[in-house]
């Protein structure tokens, strides 16, 4: 199902809510999360200074390089958290009752860059976790799909400029979501993961979701 008829729709403008109430998990999404001034700025820093890397990985007899750069902060094995990164992840934590303690970031160069049809693989703590997804740049494609296909129908959802996204912590177990290649001449877009990983730690505490 495609959710908006024209990706560009809600790159300016005012905050729009909308809570997808999927079967069996919890899918929300904040447009205009962060206004359009807040979000060029983090954009700028984070494609500017970020160390980013092209990861590879082996598909059948080949090793291939990942079609988009990354950057990992956070955890055990993570870079050091930044300022801008410690920034955004205050404000995510304080609108969805949710501690973080690293995050991924996803460098998507153009409409080649692109993510497969995956779902999130367990923390090191062996039990999913609420992910939440930030979007700056480019508005791209998220498509998301039950792993029973008679549960629900697929959903294209257009991530935005400044967008939060949030997979509750059963998503991972019943959907797939992927970032489909796209043939239009397209910027760059940078998103973030913020994710939990450490065993014992807070999960639920900051105080009940905020809605704009």
């Amino acid at each position: 199902m495609q959710l908006f008829d024209d990706c560009e729709l809600f790159d300016e403008g005012t905050r729009r809510y909308v809570d997808f109430q999927l079967p069996n998990t919890e899918l929300r999404l904040w447009e205009q999360f962060f206004p359009k001034a807040e979000a060029d700025k983090y954009f700028k820093a984070l494609k500017e200074t970020t160390p980013w890397q092209q990861r590879t990985r082996k598909m059948y007899d080949r090793v291939i390089p990942d079609p988009r750069l990354t950057a990992y902060y956070g955890g055990t094995k993570g870079f050091e958290w930044t300022p801008d990164l410690l920034d955004i992840k205050a404000k995510v934590e304080a609108a969805c009752g949710v501690f973080f303690d690293r995050v991924l970031l996803n460098y998507y160069r153009d409409g080649n860059d692109s993510v497969s049809w995956h779902s999130d693989t367990l923390p090191a703590d062996g039990r999913h976790h609420p992910i939440a997804s930030i979007t700056f740049g480019e508005t791209r494609l998220f498509k998301v799909r039950p792993k029973d296909r008679s549960v629900a129908d697929q959903l294209d959802i257009p991530l935005t400029h400044g967008s939060f996204l949030l997979m509750g912590e059963t998503m991972q177990e019943h959907y797939e979501h992927h970032i489909p290649k796209t043939s239009k001449k397209i910027g760059a877009r940078i998103n973030l993961t913020f994710r939990i990983s450490e065993p014992g730690k807070p999960v639920y505490g900051i105080g009940p979701a905020s809605q704009p």
